[in-house]
């Protein structure tokens, strides 16, 4: 008599229950670094409309905390972006500060492949002849940190 060998069924049962554990893990953070993925698309919009920002102080020589004159279609400036575009669904340049505001696209209620229309704000000042910028700054946070994808 030969001896049949093979897996029971009580070891199958434990390797897909073991397999079902790591999925239900794994899928939410997966799903996570997906979304964060699809906003480095808005965070890296910004970049024209802050290299035009900079060119635009040099050339004008902004003074120290001023940058009156680097208003979204002015100066080299590329205008307010509003209609829809991949992830990106609006850049504007705030005239009174110059910060520059990007939204990801879709809503709470209806989401785009994991965005709610973030917000990602970045906050120039001129020190010393050069542009620095703050991504999200107290007073003026982006909804992308409480959603934990910027």
């Amino acid at each position: 008599m030969k001896k049949q060998s093979g897996f029971t069924l009580i070891e199958l049962m434990i390797v897909v229950a073991i397999v079902a554990i790591l999925a239900a893990i794994a899928l939410p953070a997966y799903q996570s670094y997906t979304t964060r993925a699809r906003f480095t698309e808005v965070v890296s919009a910004t970049g024209a409309f802050k290299t035009a920002i900079e060119i635009c102080a040099q050339t004008t020589g902004a003074a120290d905390g001023t940058l009156s004159s680097c208003d979204a279609g002015t100066n080299g400036v590329p205008a307010n972006v509003a209609t829809a575009n991949g992830n990106v669904a609006s850049i504007s340049v705030d005239s009174a500060n110059n910060a520059i505001t990007a939204t990801a696209v879709g809503t709470s209620a209806a989401p785009v492949s994991g965005l709610r229309g973030e917000t990602y704000i970045l906050v120039p000042t001129v020190a010393s002849g050069k542009v620095n910028w703050a991504a999200n700054p107290s007073g003026s946070v982006g909804t992308c940190v409480a959603a934990g994808i910027c």
